[in-house]
């Protein structure tokens, strides 16, 4: 009879199915044993309690040491489903001060893997955050009534003056994308979300410590593990000293109130900012704690936009405080010299083209085109530099030096403040007016930008770079808000000089210009008795009024204060921008406003601009 070869192959395949199952299984605990830590974590769980000890964040203070920002101690409620049984839930809503239907959409979104990435039954989950020590204290009494639950000591952040919103910014939730770009963060975290809150949050957050605690089978808390041998004491955050002059800082908000509009005040000999305010601003105070959600959406829906930090995210036409750049790049280029002097009948004039002009003598030369602020004396500087082809060959080629040069002196991108949001503002280069006029242009096309007007803008915080500029005769320090962390200088990026394209000695004719536009030109209104001002004045055009715009700097020698001040639609330079700046400076370099300029000081703030219903 012939041999069953069927039944042989058959038994060789039953064979090789159990080895393989076999070996999947070997694999599978292999796996799960050396190379995973899932069941290693589920163990650990069942018999350890790992409590994360929260730093306090760091102490935030003004240059004088004045504190500006501090904490207080606040606690979360957590709960570890696994535990959470028996739990009397109407008498923990009262006890919390939450609705029945709260709670239960609480726990929802806790167990909702999608809103709650790595969510797990073993671990703490948030539940409520930041309760006050005063309401906690309740809570606390009853905690041994609710299975599962927990509470961490945590602190809120208090704002001790109510000013600087836009330079201390505030401390939120984390998002996801908080926790999957750095692993510090774990869900219900928090965050510095705007200001130096942020950007020098891993200086101000400190380092977590953690406690691990003994459970029995039943899930109780024994005591610390082996006596506390590898629990981890957290690191308090470091203090961060500002540069800012609380003083100067309050007056600067209060002189804004009922404008829009910014406030920049730099220390030219390190480039530490005095004051920064914008307008319209809000109280940081409204940005802690459980309501700072619905504040900010209030903030966001605000049409005057008071979350802009107009001081380095407002982008403007400089106006007239730019015809400093056109002399001083002019005087580098060769294009005019100090004796040079044009004509001004009302204006600029020619080829047809005319700009106009406020009356003075003429011809002019250069030191008194700046006290005077003639439109007339910077169109024809421009138009010599732009129109030599003898020396740059073409237009585009004499455009692009114009370029190079205004960039040196701090425009056209962003200088590097240490605050998120800054903006880099406008300076045109030759590519652009090719593609915009098809490559047939000259200077007369753009004559407006040698007055700060046309396609060229600027953040406050550049023109008042500008001024410092000017006052330390042609370098500037990269302007910063902070000065130092837990006693130390911050980074060296703002202690390198930054020298410009133009040579120092011809910064001297633009002092000389800018000192006697305080003396007898359109800055009289900041001259400030005892102390040698310099000051440009700017009234940039606009769709509705004016803008209204001031750069200056005190003292003229050794300075010790530069600033600019812009008004929305203020008017001529002269009207608001002028005065204010005026007090800025007396209140920085005395410490004190005077009795009269109490008085002018407290009228100004009164004022109001009218910016009609139109959305801003």
């Amino acid at each position: 009879m012939p041999k069953d070869y069927s039944f042989e192959k058959r038994k060789y395949v039953v064979g090789a199915v159990a080895i393989a199952i076999v070996l999947v299984y070997i694999v599978r605990l292999f796996t799960l044993q050396l190379m995973s830590d899932d069941y290693r974590k589920s163990a650990d769980s069942n018999a350890f309690r790992k409590e994360i000890i929260y730093p306090s964040r760091g102490l935030i203070t003004d240059r004088h040491g004045t504190l500006l920002v501090y904490n207080e101690p606040s606690y979360n409620i957590l709960v570890t489903m696994q535990d959470q049984r028996g739990v009397d839930t109407l008498d923990f809503c009262r006890t919390v001060g939450i609705t029945r239907e709260e709670y239960i959409a609480r726990m929802a979104e806790i167990k909702d893997s999608k809103k709650n990435v790595g969510y797990s039954r073993n671990t703490p989950q948030l539940f409520m955050s930041q309760i006050p020590a005063g309401e906690f204290s309740m809570f606390k009494e009853k905690l041994f009534r609710f299975r599962g639950f927990s509470a961490e000591k945590r602190s809120v952040r208090r704002y001790a003056q109510g000013i600087g919103a836009h330079i201390l910014g505030d401390v939120g939730e984390v998002s996801q994308a908080d926790v999957d770009s750095d692993s510090y963060y774990r869900s219900g975290d928090f965050i510095g979300k705007l200001g130096v809150e942020r950007s020098y949050e891993k200086v101000l957050r400190g380092e977590k410590g953690m406690r691990i605690m003994l459970r029995d089978v039943h899930g109780r808390t024994q005591g610390r593990y082996k006596n506390g041998a590898f629990d981890r004491e957290a690191r308090p955050g470091r203090n961060l000293s500002l540069g800012i002059d609380l003083k100067t800082q309050q007056l600067a908000e209060r002189l804004l109130e009922g404008k829009l509009g910014a406030i920049v005040a730099i220390e030219p000999a390190t480039g530490e900012i005095l004051c920064m305010a914008s307008a319209p601003t809000y109280d940081p105070r409204t940005m802690v704690g459980r309501d700072r959600g619905k504040h900010h959406q209030q903030l966001m829906r605000d049409p005057r936009r008071p979350l802009l930090n107009r001081a380095i995210s407002g982008t403007y036409p400089p106006g007239s405080t730019f015809k400093i750049t056109q002399a001083l790049l002019g005087l580098q280029e060769g294009s005019i010299n100090p004796q040079v002097a044009f004509p001004c009948h009302h204006g600029f004039n020619y080829k047809g083209l005319h700009v106009g002009c406020h009356g003075h003598a003429s011809p002019i030369n250069l030191v008194p085109a700046i006290g005077t602020s003639c439109n007339a004396y910077f169109c024809w500087n421009l138009l010599r530099m732009l129109g030599n082809r003898q020396k740059y060959g073409s237009v585009q080629a004499a455009m692009t030096r114009w370029k190079d040069q205004v960039v040196s002196m701090g425009y056209g991108y962003k200088l590097g403040v240490d605050l998120p949001g800054e903006r880099r503002g406008m300076i045109p280069n030759a590519a652009y007016y090719d593609k915009a006029y098809k490559k047939s242009w000259n200077a007369l096309t753009i004559i407006s930008i040698s007055i700060g007007q046309g396609e060229v803008t600027a953040t406050p915080l550049q023109i008042a770079n500008l001024a410092a500029t000017i006052a330390n005769r042609g370098h500037f320090y990269v302007p910063h808000i902070a000065h130092s962390v837990q006693g130390e200088c911050i980074d060296t990026l703002y202690t390198r000089p930054h020298r410009t394209m133009v040579a120092p000695r011809w910064y001297n004719y633009a002092v000389a210009g800018m000192r006697r536009a305080v003396l007898g030109g359109t800055c009289r209104g900041a001259d400030l008795p005892g102390w040698e001002v310099c000051g440009k004045t700017g009234t940039a055009q606009n769709r509705g009024h004016d803008h209204s715009a001031f750069m200056g700097f005190a003292p003229m020698n050794n300075p010790r204060i530069a600033l600019c001040v812009y008004i929305e639609n203020g008017g001529f330079g002269a009207d608001f921008a002028v005065p204010i700046g005026s007090l800025i400076m007396e209140q920085y370099l005395t410490g004190k406003l005077s009795p009269h300029s109490q008085v002018k000081a407290a009228a100004f703030q009164a004022r109001r601009i009218n910016y009609g219903s139109a959305e801003r």
